[in-house]
């Protein structure tokens, strides 16, 4: 494939877009149905997933100054000029229409203004206003990435429960630990494009605090399922196993300077979010 596919792939951050798929799924796979759902799995996910890829590019845009300024981001593809601002723009309208239009048409209404909703939270209010207004962004922003479950929940019953808004909340407070994580590692970068992340504004120490307690928090919330009876047995040991790794991970990280333990606890954060959702995808169809 040429390297002009690659940078418009890359435009979409399709390693983002594919752990909210992944959340998506599961909430298609809980929801109520006589039988399986193949056209919300498929069709709702593609819809979802073009959707999400144009706020990423929106996002692109957005920041492409600053991701000039950061080592992570600064060979992404608008930065670098391999990708026009206008064609970015076009592209990501384009992808944006196709699967909003998706959606409306092919799955349901709801479920499309609940993506397009999302989809202004992220490129809109996250990251033209929130970003760089407040140290607060991620906690005030994880709103709109954390809609991915409930999306897939209407895609298929085409309305809003608790189980869904609980798989929400998950996410919503696993994004603060997450970021703050990555935003220790990368602090530097981040005073450098005067970017209000929590670290940089109030210290590291605080935001390893505020981490470990989120952490605490995050292990109350992810027992919820058990606890209201959307998921089994299976769920609660794998993620009592998951949240105790997690929560070592933070107390390392509050305890210890060194950069590895930040970045080891950001990682460790992904593969945490997709060991919870895989587990109550097991522990429902086992039930």
């Amino acid at each position: 494939m040429s390297k002009g596919f690659w940078d418009y792939l890359e435009l979409c951050k399709p390693r983002v877009v594919l752990l909210m798929i992944i959340t998506s799924m599961v909430g298609i796979c809980l929801a109520p149905s006589v039988s399986f759902p193949w056209i919300p799995m498929i069709v709702g996910n593609v819809g979802i997933a073009m959707v999400a890829g144009a706020a990423a590019a929106f996002n692109h845009v957005a920041d492409q100054h600053i991701d000039k300024l950061m080592k992570r981001t600064a060979h992404r593809p608008v930065a670098k000029g391999r990708i026009s601002v206008r064609n970015s723009i076009i592209f990501a309208s384009v992808l944006g229409v196709a699967g909003l239009s998706l959606l409306f048409f092919v799955i349901n209404p709801l479920t499309a203004g609940l993506t397009f909703i999302s989809l202004i939270g992220y490129a809109g209010c996250y990251t033209l206003y929130l970003k760089h207004a407040t140290p607060q962004n991620i906690v005030i922003g994880g709103i709109a990435g954390a809609a991915p479950p409930l999306l897939g929940w209407t895609a298929v019953t085409n309305s809003i429960s608790a189980d869904p808004l609980l798989l929400v909340l998950i996410i919503y407070v696993w994004t603060p630990p997450h970021f703050w994580a990555l935003a220790i590692y990368r602090l530097e970068e981040y005073a450098k494009a005067n970017i209000p992340m929590l670290p940089h504004t109030h210290g590291v120490p605080y935001t390893k605090l505020n981490i470990l307690l989120y952490t605490i928090l995050l292990v109350c919330v992810s027992s919820l399922p058990f606890i209201i009876h959307m998921s089994g047995l299976i769920y609660m040991v794998g993620v009592s196993i998951a949240n105790l790794l997690f929560l070592y991970h933070a107390l390392t990280l509050y305890r210890n300077d060194e950069p590895k333990h930040a970045i080891g606890a950001f990682y460790y954060s992904i593969h945490y979010l997709g060991v919870l959702f895989l587990l109550l995808v097991v522990d429902h169809y086992v039930k």
